[in-house]
């Protein structure tokens, strides 16, 4: 059972790290439960958008009907956080879309995907970031893509090698790196918070 203090936080269940993402929020001291359905979507106080294959997210909630309820509660100021094919989803604009790819929109910038390279070419880093204390997190990037540019409403987080790799504006926050896989969960803690201030 809830109390009136603790937020209850979804995470888009259409594909991708759920299971991880349920963990690191729950752990934060939030009620975490899959999302697929827009009545499902109706029931959250905010929405993590995790790591996958953006094309095949996009493509899944428009299969599922999900795509202009979850455009309309961002819209509305629904918090929100996504992590690597979350933070495209939640882009503005995507500089090389493949066919049919769409976005929810929410934050104001343009990304690249894929930006830090391959599979292969996945990496670990200390990343510092803005808003989470007592040091570095571990960034987990797998086929990460970076923010190429943001507007003026948008708040930079981190940076990893000159390339922006997490951003915040108002209630939408993402990182281009899954610290759900590391279990450090201080930037879930940091969406939590935001979650609540926002009810």
């Amino acid at each position: 059972m809830t109390t009136p203090g603790t937020p209850v936080i979804g995470v888009l269940a259409l594909q991708g790290d759920v299971r991880e993402h349920l963990i690191a929020l729950a752990s934060a001291d939030a009620v975490a439960r899959p999302v697929r359905r827009p009545e499902e979507l109706a029931e959250v106080d905010g929405l993590v958008i995790p790591g996958g294959e953006s094309t095949t997210m996009s493509k899944l909630a428009v299969l599922f009907g999900m795509m202009e309820p979850l455009r309309e509660r961002i819209a509305a100021g629904l918090p929100v956080y996504g992590t690597c094919a979350g933070l495209i989803m939640l882009a503005d604009k995507i500089l090389d879309p493949r066919s049919g790819q769409e976005t929810l929109g929410g934050i104001d910038m343009i990304v690249r995907r894929n930006a830090f390279g391959r599979q292969n070419e996945s990496f670990e880093a200390a990343v510092e970031v803005a808003g989470v204390t007592d040091g570095p997190v571990d960034g987990v990037f797998i086929r990460a893509p970076w923010v190429e540019s943001v507007g003026a409403e948008v708040e930079v987080l981190a940076e990893h090698e000159g390339h922006i790799v997490a951003v915040r504006q108002g209630h939408a926050l993402a990182t281009s790196f899954h610290p759900e896989l590391t279990g450090d969960h201080r930037v879930h803690g940091l969406f939590v918070d935001m979650v609540r201030a926002a009810r």
